[in-house]
């Protein structure tokens, strides 16, 4: 799910007052490339503005998988249905 117009403006609130104060952890599913698409895109004027923040002396981590064959996903673990997602 996208986050709704209020939520954008509480996540772009949220950076900008932590920016240069204390740190922020982001968690994703998702590459950091689809962020933007996931905040909403080109039809988001805030997603941006967002990614811009988020970016700025920001570190990344990436964690791949060592063997795909034996990950489980979240929603096997939880009994979810796999094809669900966006």
């Amino acid at each position: 799910m996208k986050p709704t117009d209020s939520e954008q403006r509480d996540i772009f609130e949220l950076l900008h007052r932590r920016r240069k104060k204390s740190s922020t952890i982001f968690c994703s599913q998702y590459e950091f490339e689809e962020w933007y698409d996931q905040l909403g895109g080109d039809a988001s004027p805030l997603a941006g503005a967002i990614i811009d923040r988020i970016a700025h002396d920001s570190y990344r981590i990436n964690i791949k998988s060592i063997d795909a064959e034996h990950d489980i996903s979240m929603r096997e673990v939880y009994g979810l249905d796999k094809t669900l997602c966006e």
